[in-house]
């Protein structure tokens, strides 16, 4: 069993805090996502967990024990790092080997688990090949051979993908998404790279400045963000984000007027995302000159200044329009979501 809880973990250094009140519980066998640009807390939650860092407040448990005072070798957990830590004098063998021989494990089952991890991770014929001989996404699958030869409780996972090209990280995370179902092992995943985290997660854990913004699935987080930095941060291109006033059902910006919008009236923003909205065949939403146009190969995207910002939407893949001319948009009242102007808090609209 390897549920893991939080409860109301910080992280202080001096008068800084880095990790503000963390409550959450991850399930056994769960695969989830610490998301977040960089600084927000996530690594330093997970390193925490791994034992790392030591806890400032709070419990820290993994199954039945509470692990604040165990040394991360007593933790029964794994890791695999942004940088592989393979050692260069080591063949591929060895390196995986290595944790077996620290930990003293049965020398008679060495082979058997060490060749059982290299085929998971397709590297049999690889074997004897120094790091040096390997190509990066070669040594990031020696490393997380390396962390499913102990087997383990827990994986941690924090950006194994960051050092790779953009060919070599889809291979490499449709690799770790089949082992992930293969091991069924409770697993940790930091990553700022949110298709990483909305490819792989079962549960995202967005954070920023040290606080946890919105725990939920992928579809979740992306269908009902809980406020602007999650609205603005889940998505390529992120969610267009007008600030405006709702009168009598009406909001209105520059160059942006939506009708139907069953709200109080005041100031708030209004988001909606490139994919939902589309190019009106008569008078739209939102009407403005092209500002830009991107030919994305299976569609095109358009932006326009609107409400004192750049707002994107996606065009058919044959649409063809010059910077300057005009152009109306749809954006329909039920694709737009509601946000508090001074918290950013989602309002809900009762749709």
């Amino acid at each position: 069993m390897a549920e893991i809880e939080l409860r109301n973990v910080c992280k202080r250094w001096g008068t800084f805090v880095g990790v503000h009140s963390v409550d959450l519980k991850i399930a056994d066998r769960e695969f989830l996502v610490l998301l977040g640009p960089s600084g927000c807390g996530k690594t330093t939650t997970m390193r925490m967990i791994a034992g790392l860092e030591d806890v400032s407040e709070g419990e820290i448990r993994i199954g039945d024990r509470l692990v604040n005072d165990l040394d991360p070798k007593d933790r029964d957990v794994a890791m695999v790092f942004q940088s592989y830590g393979l050692y260069p004098n080591m063949t591929v063998y060895e390196n995986i080997r290595f944790p077996l021989k620290v930990r003293k494990a049965v020398p008679s089952t060495h082979d058997e688990r060490v060749k059982r991890a290299a085929e998971m991770v397709e590297l049999s014929d690889f074997m004897h090949r120094k790091p040096s001989e390997l190509s990066g996404g070669q040594r990031q699958r020696v490393a997380l051979a390396r962390a499913i030869v102990r087997k383990p409780s827990v994986f941690l996972m924090d950006e194994p993908l960051s050092n790779l090209d953009a060919k070599l990280r889809v291979s490499t995370r449709a690799q770790i998404k089949n082992l992930s179902h293969e091991l069924q092992a409770t697993t940790i995943y930091v990553t700022h790279d949110q298709i990483e985290a909305m490819t792989l997660a079962d549960r995202v854990v967005v954070m920023n400045r040290g606080k946890i913004q919105q725990v939920g699935s992928p579809t979740e987080i992306y269908d009902r963000p809980s406020n602007t930095f999650v609205a603005g941060f889940i998505g390529s291109p992120a969610m267009n984000l007008v600030e405006g006033e709702i009168r009598g059902g009406v909001f209105e910006a520059k160059n942006v007027r939506i009708e139907g919008l069953s709200m109080p009236d005041g100031p708030v923003i209004v988001g909606f995302r490139a994919e939902d909205a589309a190019v009106a065949s008569s008078a739209g939403e939102i009407s403005a000159p092209v500002y830009t146009m991107e030919l994305l190969g299976d569609s095109t995207m358009i932006a326009v200044r609107a409400g004192g910002g750049m707002v994107s939407v996606k065009a058919a893949k044959d649409y063809r329009a010059e910077i300057g001319d005009p152009v109306s948009l749809s954006v329909p009242a039920a694709i737009c979501h509601i946000f508090d102007k001074t918290t950013g808090a989602r309002i809900e609209t009762g749709r």
